[in-house]
């Protein structure tokens, strides 16, 4: 295992932060760091206080913390060297650890190296990232619930519990010439029906995950020229969306974040619904429809003499109507704006409102439950037929090996890659 290096602070602090971790970090900070005690000899959890040099000359005045296996944020030895976040002095430093030895950090190294190195699971892994992409209060409680544990220690919970039935199942299928049976039927479906339960509120708590993760959806659609692409840009403060008297303008969706009250908002500007022979506008009215099906929050909108848009809603999604162009509102002059703001933030409660319940944020994670969920659905059908005890035994075992996947006990090294490429360098 190679020694890494990189730079873990954002420009434009006062501090910059270089880490390093491998079977080396401690020798080749060495070669760069003149103290009163060399890393080395340091004792863990130790603050050292000395200069980076480059042959005669000072690059900079730094304090080194040092890190010893197992007991790090990787696992393996490490330091941070804490300097002044010139990056010149940042680059100077990293040149020279590379020049001892380093290796450069590919994006979330240091991450993926507490993964394999059993410091935590990939669900918490994942966090880490969310975590430092978290923009409000709600993201940031979510994420954090995830990174200390909870989520996974759930998971970890209904794995073990379908492990248990398996094994059962394949004692039953070990002596299966004598006739025995391990595991009662009434009991098993009992089980396996409270397994489904838990894995179906999981998954099912996605779209709440979801929306505080990446801001809750707000499509707003209306017909053509009532004035969804002024409100639009009334909400955002600045001129983003193109406003024209011609109908037909928007014929795609467009899609901005705001925070509003520390809530996240995805807003999508629609294309106006009309009867239409354009075959780009009506691409762009099936995008509009299709946004709104898939929104959390609609805001229908209309103006004096025209009617709302027909659509299909379910009960989940929150619909505001408003009439635009009246006393009472006004998108051109922000008269009624502040008031939908209010709106959208009651509305957003059901989201944002017990955020500290465990949450499914990621599609991997949604998708591979989903699948857990369909596999005991499928193993409470078996049992109730009365099938034989391989075939109950496969449809749980399925079920164990998706939970595994998301907790990166079965993942392919081209999923582990594609996960912490998302990563920024350093972390």
């Amino acid at each position: 295992m190679s020694t890494i290096c990189a730079v873990a602070t954002a420009p434009e602090g006062a501090i910059g932060i270089v880490r390093t971790s491998g079977p080396d970090a401690l020798a080749i900070t060495d070669c760069i760091f003149k103290g009163r005690t060399k890393a080395a000899d340091a004792p863990p959890y130790t603050i050292l206080h000395g200069e980076i040099i480059d042959g005669s000359e000072t690059v900079d005045d730094v304090l080194v913390s040092v890190f010893r296996a197992p007991h790090s944020y990787t696992g393996e030895d490490a330091t941070e060297i804490s300097c002044h976040a010139s990056p010149y002095i940042l680059g100077r430093v990293v040149t020279l650890l590379t020049e001892h030895g380093c290796t450069l950090a590919e994006p979330g190294e240091f991450t993926k190296r507490a993964f394999l190195n059993g410091k935590m699971d990939l669900t918490q892994a994942e966090a880490v990232a969310d975590l430092i992409a978290a923009q409000n209060a709600a993201s940031h409680r979510v994420a954090l619930t995830q990174m200390r544990g909870q989520y996974g220690t759930k998971l970890r919970e209904l794995r073990d519990r379908l492990t248990r039935l398996a094994a059962l199942l394949t004692l039953e299928l070990d002596f299966s010439e004598e006739d025995v049976v391990f595991a009662d039927r009434e009991e098993l479906l009992r089980l396996a029906v409270e397994i489904y339960d838990e894995t179906g509120r999981l998954a099912s708590s996605f779209r709440q995950g979801n929306a505080i993760k990446n801001g809750i959806s707000v499509a707003i659609v209306g017909q053509t020229n009532v004035g969804k692409s002024t409100l639009l840009n009334a909400l955002l403060g600045c001129e983003r969306a193109i406003v024209s008297d011609e109908q037909g303008t928007t014929r795609d969706t467009l899609e901005e974040v705001i925070t509003i009250n520390n809530v996240a908002f995805r807003f999508i500007d629609t294309a106006g619904i009309r009867s239409t022979d354009n075959k780009v506008e009506k691409l762009g009215i099936e995008r509009t429809l299709d946004a709104a099906r898939k929104a959390d929050i609609i805001i229908l909108l209309t103006e004096p003499g025209k009617t709302y848009p027909d659509l299909c809603t379910n009960a989940e999604q929150t619909v505001i109507r408003i009439v635009n162009k009246t006393d009472t509102f006004q998108a051109l002059n922000n008269i009624g704006v502040e008031t939908l703001r209010r709106q959208l933030i009651d509305a957003a409660g059901k989201y944002t409102d017990n955020t500290d319940s465990i949450l499914v944020t990621n599609i991997r994670h949604f998708d591979a439950l989903t699948q857990a969920h369909k596999c005991i659905g499928l193993a409470i059908e078996t049992i109730r037929a009365h099938a034989t005890t391989d075939i109950i035994a496969e449809e749980l075992r399925q079920a164990t090996d998706k939970l595994d996947e998301i907790l990166g006990q079965i993942t392919s090294t081209d999923i582990l890659n594609h996960i912490f490429s998302h990563f920024c360098i350093g972390k």
